[in-house]
């Protein structure tokens, strides 16, 4: 069955942060702490996967726990559909009206975006990103004291670059922001303005 998922960062001011914070992140917990995660989280850290170009011919069950781990949650995309709260959806009390400095969108059919990001990055660059599998909502004051880490997940010496983007599955369309590009230049700009952000892994059908 297909679906589209979508990844989105995106700047805020401190008021819209600490509303988001009484939605976002109770369901953020939630789905990290479902059964089974930690542990998941714990066998592709110590057992990173081949590459992606061999699952095909190896449906090894360690893959479909990372696929589910970095899949969107299920209380996450409750939220952000107004399952909680019907006032509430994140396409229009959090997406709408973004620019595209403060913004970056990964929408995909068949593919989460932060699956594909999470193989590229490795679970040792993966772990430096705050939040829950792409999921995270930070004030100002975070955004700035976790860029250092986020900026060491995204540098590449050149033939590293070369070996993320081989393992990025994700098609993009001409002029489109890959995930190894987009978090970084978001990070940055949101430091450099004084804005928190939020970062929603979702799926949108």
């Amino acid at each position: 069955m297909g679906f589209t998922s979508a990844w989105a960062i995106t700047g805020h001011t401190d008021e819209v942060v600490a509303d988001l914070a009484r939605r976002l992140l109770p369901a953020v917990r939630r789905d990290r702490d479902r059964p089974g995660a930690d542990r998941a989280w714990r066998e592709w850290q110590r057992d990173p996967l081949p590459d992606h170009r061999s699952w095909y011919a190896n449906h090894r069950p360690a893959i479909e726990s990372f696929r589910e781990l970095t899949a969107p949650g299920s209380h996450v995309d409750e939220m952000c559909a107004g399952g909680a709260d019907p006032a509430f959806h994140v396409l229009d009390d959090v997406w709408d009206g973004q620019s595209d400095e403060t913004a970056f969108f990964s929408i995909h059919r068949k593919e989460c975006a932060v699956s594909s990001l999470f193989h590229a990055l490795g679970p040792i660059r993966a772990a430096l990103l705050p939040g829950w599998c792409g999921t995270f909502l930070l004030t100002p004051e975070q955004v700035a004291e976790s860029l250092t880490a986020v900026e060491r997940a995204f540098t590449f010496a050149p033939e590293e670059r070369a070996a993320a983007e081989a393992q990025d599955w994700l098609s993009y369309e001409a002029g489109e922001e890959s995930v190894l590009d987009g978090p970084p230049r978001v990070w940055r700009t949101a430091a450099d303005r004084g804005l928190g952000l939020c970062g929603v892994s979702v799926h949108l059908s």
